[in-house]
């Protein structure tokens, strides 16, 4: 999927007409809130019937009635989205980093963090793992001991207990939060939400005022919203709904391996150009993991994938 830039007539109409800017904060179907650059914060609708605004995106937007329009969407620095047989689902524009939120209970899938990793990295954001519950000492150590391979990857991998009276691990996480827009992501029940109050005392305000302004009654967990960090807007925090299942349509069989950092450190130097780095001979992959170099249960995600993305009709 090709990020979101503003076609060459909406550049010349911006060019002929004097429109508003502002940072989209908070999406709720076609509706988003904008936090103007006159420091208030106002609801929109897309010029159409389509809402190609997402949290984190600058727009242009002209005032109509008591609401705002949104006009366009700016350039795109990155866009972090799923994709499957059906829809795409954009989580977040223009961010620095993502907190992969985990929790030592429930069990999370190593297949669905591998897939979230692998869409970050095609579109080179950085990312951080976080595993809560540390204070759960046996199920927390059997889940930081399968998150070793992403360690060894160079993937910065912190502890955490949020029931702890101090908060046990914040003292690591929240200086790597300064100065960046961050994605929180990850289960639903790891304990994300916990985090985001802990973070942010006022968000379940905020989420209020947003529900009073849309008339929807009580504010849900489905909608994605931004953050300030401090009164100085110094960081910003973006909380998503929790997900299940993470598509990767958009990703081609082929390219997977690039993707996936600790099989592309062996890629290269293969005897075949188009070697799937499955069953061909002469492949440093398939030797990197017969000595253990990669690990076993990642190079069966890959394989897995790799079918997958193969089998996908190439009329996406």
């Amino acid at each position: 999927m090709a990020t979101h830039t503003a076609s060459k007539r909406q550049r010349a109409a911006i060019a002929n007409q004097r429109f508003e800017q502002g940072l989209v904060t908070a999406t709720f179907g076609r509706h988003v809130s904008v936090l103007c650059d006159d420091g208030v914060s106002r609801l929109c609708h897309p010029r159409g019937k389509k809402n190609q605004a997402v949290v984190g995106d600058r727009v242009n937007w002209s005032l109509s009635t008591d609401q705002g329009t949104i006009e366009s969407v700016q350039t795109r620095r990155n866009l972090f989205f799923r994709q499957d047989d059906m829809r795409t689902k954009s989580f977040a524009a223009n961010i620095d980093q993502i907190v992969m939120f985990l929790g030592a209970e429930p069990e999370f899938s190593d297949m669905q963090l591998t897939r979230a990793l692998i869409a970050a990295q095609a579109e080179r954001i950085k990312v951080i793992i976080v595993l809560n519950k540390y204070d759960l000492t046996d199920l927390f150590n059997k889940s930081w001991k399968r998150l070793a391979p992403y360690r060894d990857m160079g993937v910065t991998v912190l502890p955490l207990s949020l029931k702890s009276e101090l908060g046990f691990g914040m003292d690591a996480l929240l200086p790597l939060l300064n100065n960046q827009v961050s994605l929180v992501l990850g289960p639903s029940g790891a304990g994300k939400s916990t985090l985001i109050n802990t973070l942010i005392p006022l968000a379940t305000i905020y989420t209020q005022e947003i529900s009073r302004a849309l008339n929807s009654g009580k504010h849900t967990t489905t909608s994605t919203t931004w953050y300030w960090l401090d009164d100085m807007h110094s960081g910003a925090i973006i909380d998503s709904p929790g997900f299940q299942e993470f598509g990767l349509h958009h990703i081609k069989a082929p390219d997977l391996g690039k993707w996936m950092p600790d099989i592309a450190k062996h890629m290269g130097h293969c005897k075949f150009n188009n070697c799937t780095h499955i069953h061909e001979p002469g492949c440093p992959v398939q030797d990197a993991v017969h000595s253990g170099d990669i690990n076993a249960n990642r190079y069966r995600i890959y394989q897995e994938l790799f079918d997958f993305l193969d089998n996908i009709p190439t009329y996406r």
